[in-house]
């Protein structure tokens, strides 16, 4: 297994664990983190982010499933909006340079990190 392969496993396991932790987060540490530790272009740590996250969200789920109770009417439609705003955000990625996708996830991170405090 080379540095690069271990390397992908930890920040795998560190977003697993805030994926399964806080139900959500994982992306916010996966995309930073193959951009610097792995030194993966912004467009490609993005859109692999979206492969890593499904993963972790089916294994969440079905934990949670079993020792909480699920909201299903709201994660149907939650869900629904979610594919609209998926499919629309994946056809704009393509347009967004780099320097302007990394501000723009910057500011969401500001944005989730002020949330968080407030």
């Amino acid at each position: 297994m080379g540095i690069k392969n271990g390397k992908a496993i930890l920040i795998g396991a560190v977003t697993g664990f805030a994926n399964g932790l806080f139900g959500s987060g994982g992306g916010t540490i996966v995309v930073p983190c193959m951009e610097r530790f792995l030194n993966v272009e912004e467009h490609k740590a993005h859109a692999t982010a979206i492969a890593i996250i499904l993963p972790l969200s089916l294994l969440s789920i079905a934990f949670y499933v079993w020792k909480t109770d699920v909201l299903w009417s709201v994660a149907l439609w939650a869900s629904l909006g979610g594919v609209v705003g998926g499919f629309i955000g994946a056809k704009l990625l393509s347009k967004v340079s780099g320097v302007w996708l990394h501000r723009i996830f910057g500011l969401f991170m500001i944005a989730a990190a002020v949330r968080m405090i407030l």
